[in-house]
């Protein structure tokens, strides 16, 4: 996909008055989103992308199962081995331009200790989940892959429900702004997650409520 860059727009003759016009149209875009943030609230499944307010309708039984089956493997892992927090759904991370409502994410423990009560608007987690949907595959795919990086998410999975497959990606170092993908695992798999040491998990206990038992239990 092409990009414009800062240089090819101060090649254009018009080059002052785009920048002054993208610079009104940003400002006009935050007073938005601070309307939006006033709006949403912890009931408020919606997300700001771009510009836009993004209201989700309830998810489908197989997307809250699957979430939780994999928000278990983690939150249980992190607090065993005092990693961090973990947050699923409800939590809004607040990047650069655009709010996000992550379907998982976890923070370390230096992220994480600036954390208080009254913490509303979290900042770039170190590991985040999508659980693909008809209405989110493309911001998921599209936006948020590009976003996610650029603002250095170490770590994202894309689960396909439908297709049982959960795929990875990963910055290489801390400096990169784009994913290199890690491969696509299935059922008969074990995915090792790389911002989470030591996680290893099978495929399987993501979708499949006994395997997620077993799972639980090999971590005590």
């Amino acid at each position: 996909m092409f990009e414009i860059t800062a240089k090819d727009i101060v090649k254009q003759v018009n080059a002052l008055k785009l920048v002054h016009d993208a610079r009104k149209i940003l400002q006009e875009e935050e007073e938005r989103r601070r309307k939006f943030r006033d709006w949403a609230n912890e009931d408020t499944m919606a997300e700001f992308i771009n510009g836009e307010v993004v209201v989700h309708s309830p998810p489908r039984r197989r997307h809250k199962l699957i979430c939780d089956n994999l928000y278990d493997l983690i939150r249980h892992f992190v607090r065993k081995n005092k990693l961090g927090e973990t947050a699923k759904e409800s939590d809004m991370i607040g990047l650069t331009r655009n709010d996000y409502l992550p379907d998982i994410c976890f923070w370390n423990n230096e992220k994480s200790s600036a954390f208080d009560g009254d913490t509303v608007i979290y900042p770039a987690p170190d590991l985040a989940v999508e659980i693909l949907s008809r209405s989110t595959a493309s911001n998921d795919r599209k936006t948020k892959f590009k976003d996610y990086a650029l603002h250095g998410i170490g770590e994202y999975w894309i689960i396909d429900p439908k297709r049982q497959i959960v795929e990875q990606y990963r910055l290489l170092t801390p400096k990169d702004t784009s994913y290199v993908p890690e491969g696509k695992f299935g059922l008969s798999d074990e995915i090792t997650s790389f911002v989470l040491p030591d996680f290893t998990v099978p495929v399987l206990a993501i979708f499949d409520e006994n395997a997620n038992q077993e799972t639980l239990k090999s971590f005590f």
